[in-house]
């Protein structure tokens, strides 16, 4: 079942959510010093791109919090904004509600990003 949603996803939102990260991901390498988040874009790509059957657990510590920090200025709230408001457009069917908690998950996962692991 998971992998039928996965294929479903892809097609009406993945892929969108996917390209967000990724398009995210390619900007903050540009700089040297943004290396290391724009890596851990293209890792939530991939939960962007796929999502059913996976789960994020959220921990970090000092180093965690000041990358969140800068990251929720910079490029969190746009996309925790753009997610919150595909999940909203998702739930208004029924059929759609499993898709649009899915872009719940991932505006969570949009405003901290760091710390984060994906299980």
């Amino acid at each position: 079942m998971g992998l039928l949603g996965n294929v479903v996803w892809f097609v009406f939102g993945g892929l969108l959510s996917g390209l967000s990260w990724c398009l995210a991901g390619c900007l903050w390498c540009i700089s040297i010093v943004g290396i290391p988040i724009g890596v851990q874009c293209f890792k939530f790509a991939g939960l962007s791109f796929f999502p059913f059957g996976k789960e994020v657990h959220y921990g970090g510590g000092a180093g965690s919090f000041l990358l969140n920090i800068i990251w929720l200025v910079i490029s969190g709230l746009p996309m925790a904004l753009e997610f919150a408001v595909l999940g909203l457009l998702f739930c208004v069917t029924i059929v759609g509600i499993p898709f649009g908690m899915q872009q719940f998950k991932l505006a969570k996962l949009a405003l901290m990003p760091f710390g984060a692991e994906v299980y």
